[in-house]
């Protein structure tokens, strides 16, 4: 056997031999020979034939024997690694690699799973801030983080430390969206370190701190009312109107408010009072005359006090002067005196407005305004008129609802002189209807009454006919004609735009006639 090669299998392995594990020589055959096959076919993973087997040359030297057996081809890995049994029932080792010998075959590894990437966690919050300190509590302010992340944020943590410690205690077991808290239930004197993180789906944010811990004590501050400009003087309103008035003050720790009037608390059924930490609020729904008077304000800390008067003048007009009666009628004078109204409406009476009517027009006209007297002389009245007078009280609300009419009237009469008169030749005062002073054209707007004016002489006194656009106009309630002295009147009462066009004023009496014209133009 020496000197020769093993010979290599010609026929494939048959179909049961798949199964089979590739059997090792035996070690009696090795020693005794001296020598092992050198090279074997082995199966690649993932590429061995399943219905052939590949054939297994070795080249062996002259002493090394052939194997008594032919080999069987090894099987393909399968993924269960199972013991190979020989044929003499012992344990084989896995068939050697080229060189090396063939590691134990493995399952296949698992697909690895695509990770998502994780999303960042929320910026700090910005600006962290105290707001304001008491004996026993402190306020933080802060400002949201530039970055929230895709998820937004879940709130706040507020967490504090005592100076000196590092025991972190969270103020607020759950999140919250405000950017402003307050730490309760401190103690007087505690330096206390405060963090603040932002907390959301992906993460909490880097903490913003303080530079330096918070003192606890109370800063005391005096109180004080910052009584409004317009509030130190008398607070007028008219009756009915609604009185809401805030008047802020200040003072550490939390000052007391009271209000009073007269020594007496207030009426809660009328008057509302709400107080805050800064402010108070008077409210009245609807004043009445008697909330008038001088409200007093205090705010007071312990023995420290402060001290505003608030004074309300409810208002309504006055009523009209009593007693009103014509003293006396001279020449072309009235004299006229009264009383002051029996209620002023609460309010300093400003004046009396007199005015004046003459029984042809019917009209009422202001003779005087803002007069401070109870007593007047009206002048340069006309003779033969007979005149009605009435006055009207007036406050800082406005004149009074009614007047007060004179009971009697003045007839100006000629005055009751006896004279010489001069003699003078007779003249022919006979005269044709001129007119001296003409209608002026005139625009006025829709709705509001005009008047037209012009003057006419002659005599025997000239008859005046009102024409428009050459048509006259007769008896109809929209006009007024008036003739005083000469004076031409027309009144248009409320006019249209069909009250436009030419209005013609002809004066006629035995000697002739004239006329003027205008234009009107309603808007």
């Amino acid at each position: 056997m020496t000197g020769k090669t093993a010979p290599a299998a010609k026929k494939p392995a048959p179909a049961t031999a798949k199964k089979k594990a590739t059997p090792a020589p035996k070690e009696g055959a090795a020693s005794k020979e001296g020598a092992a096959p050198k090279e074997e076919a082995a199966p690649k993973e993932g590429a061995a034939p399943k219905e052939e087997a590949a054939p297994a040359p070795a080249a062996a030297t002259e002493e090394t024997p052939a194997p008594e057996h032919p080999l069987e081809q090894p099987p393909a890995p399968t993924d269960e690694s199972a013991p190979i049994p020989t044929e003499a029932g012992a344990e084989a080792t896995p068939a050697p690699a080229e060189g090396s010998p063939a590691p134990p075959a493995e399952p296949p590894a698992p697909e690895p799973k695509v990770e998502k990437p994780k999303e960042e966690p929320p910026s700090c919050p910005l600006s962290l801030a105290v707001e304001e300190v008491s004996e026993n509590s402190f306020t933080l302010t802060w400002k949201a983080p530039e970055q929230m992340g895709r998820a937004g944020l879940d709130g706040y943590v507020v967490e504090i430390c005592k100076d000196g410690s590092s025991d972190w205690k969270a103020v607020n077991q759950e999140p919250f969206l405000s950017t402003r808290c307050t730490v309760p239930d401190l103690s007087s004197g505690d330096k206390i370190h405060v963090r603040v993180v932002a907390v959301s789906a992906s993460g909490t944010s880097a903490p913003a701190t303080l530079e330096q811990p918070v003192l606890i004590r109370e800063i005391l501050q005096l109180p004080k009312i910052r009584m409004p400009r317009h509030l130190r003087e008398t607070y007028i309103r008219r009756v009915g109107d609604a009185v809401n008035i805030m008047i802020p003050f200040q003072g550490k720790p939390q000052p007391e408010v009271s209000w009073s009037k007269g020594g007496q608390p207030l009426d809660s059924s009328r008057i509302n009072i709400r107080t805050t930490a800064r402010d108070t609020i008077f409210y009245i729904r609807q004043a009445q005359r008697a909330d008038s008077g001088k409200y007093e304000l205090t705010v007071h800390i312990n023995g420290a006090e402060d001290k505003a008067t608030l004074d309300i003048q409810v208002v309504e007009p006055p009523g009209p002067p009593q007693n009103l009666k014509l003293v006396d009628v001279w020449g072309f004078n009235v004299a006229l005196e009264w009383t002051p109204p029996a209620d002023n409406g609460n309010a300093e009476i400003k004046g009396y407005r007199v005015q004046k009517s003459d029984k042809k027009s019917g009209k009422w006209f202001t003779v005087l305004e803002r007069c401070t007297r109870t007593s007047c002389t009206i002048s340069d009245l006309i003779i033969g008129n007979t005149y009605s007078f009435r006055v009207f009280s007036e406050n800082i609300c406005g004149l009074s609802d009614s007047a007060a009419v004179a009971s009697g009237v003045a007839h100006i009469e000629k005055t009751k002189t006896t004279y010489q008169p001069e003699k003078i030749p007779q003249r022919d005062m006979m005269e044709p209807p001129k007119f001296t002073q003409p209608l002026t054209d005139r625009t006025t707007t829709r709705g509001y009454s005009t008047h037209l004016f012009c003057s006419v002489r002659g005599f025997p006194q000239p008859k005046i006919i009102w024409l428009k656009n050459q048509m006259e106009i007769r008896e109809d309630p929209k006009y007024i004609a008036l003739i005083d002295q000469g004076v031409c009147s027309l009144e248009i009462r409320k006019p249209g735009p069909f009250d436009g066009g030419v209005y013609t004023c002809k004066a006629v009496n035995p000697l002739g006639e004239a006329s003027v014209d205008c234009r009107l133009d309603v808007k």
